[in-house]
């Protein structure tokens, strides 16, 4: 069986490297992908921390199901967002959004 500071430590690497992804990028599809790692190191954690402390119990099963569903929707939300921002500016560089405050 695997230890599950295992999963902390993967959970922690994925973070990191969607946070770092989500800084440094400046496209808008590459920083949705940097906040969905972000989102899946929390779900690693949540199903984590149950088998740590509950490790008879699925509440932290549930919490990552329902973690899970509300990212598919964001994702979706998101993308329609960066769709209809490509069509207006032909870009999909986080730049090209600066010019709609003016």
């Amino acid at each position: 069986m695997i230890p599950v500071e295992c999963f902390f430590v993967l959970s922690a690497l994925l973070f990191f490297i969607g946070f770092f992804g989500f800084v440094t990028r400046r496209n808008l599809l590459a920083m949705l992908i940097s906040i969905e790692l972000v989102l899946n190191a929390v779900d690693l954690n949540f199903a984590a921390i149950n088998r740590l402390l509950y490790p008879e119990e699925t509440e932290g099963f549930f919490f990552t199901l329902f973690s899970i569903g509300v990212s598919a929707a964001e994702t979706a939300v998101a993308i329609a967002i960066i769709i209809n921002v490509y069509r207006h500016f032909h870009s999909d560089q986080v730049n090209s959004i600066q010019e709609m405050k003016n």
